[in-house]
């Protein structure tokens, strides 16, 4: 279909802002804002996976009650457990469920295969896998 996709750069940003590195909570920001239109993305798999991060930081910010990702990387087992328990989920399969969610309310494959031109079926194929690879991204990026 078209190029790996990667987001290297943003779990980089994320993980720098985690880490409460100087402008990287700003970085990051700027570039959710770019990601929730992905107006700019490579291709409708990148493009996919830039919404779903987009999604899924959200939710995250929603998750935790605070955007300040700072304070979300230095949550430990029993502050995780607390908001799980607050939630009633678990965040990595409710980041995912709300990604595959979300596809389906603003019909994302539909949208994005018109856009490139490409069978909505392929895509829609893709949408779970692209949820738990950008879930997985996005834990990973904050432990």
């Amino acid at each position: 279909m078209e190029k790996p996709v990667e987001f290297s750069k943003f779990y980089r940003v994320l993980n720098a802002a985690k880490e409460g590195e100087e402008g990287k909570s700003s970085e990051l920001e700027s570039m959710l804002k770019q990601y929730e239109t992905s107006e700019e993305s490579a291709g409708p798999l990148h493009q996919l996976g830039e919404m779903f991060l987009y999604v899924g930081i959200l939710e995250l910010y929603k998750y935790s009650r605070t955007k300040d990702i700072k304070a979300i990387g230095l949550l430990d087992k029993e502050g995780w457990d607390k908001l799980a328990e607050e939630n009633k989920a678990d965040l990595p399969p409710l980041l995912a469920n709300t990604m595959i969610r979300y596809s389906q309310d603003k019909k994302l494959s539909k949208k994005i295969s018109a856009k490139w031109g490409t069978s909505k079926r392929e895509l829609d194929n893709n949408i779970m896998q692209m949820a738990r690879y950008i879930t997985e991204g996005i834990i990973d990026a904050l432990e």
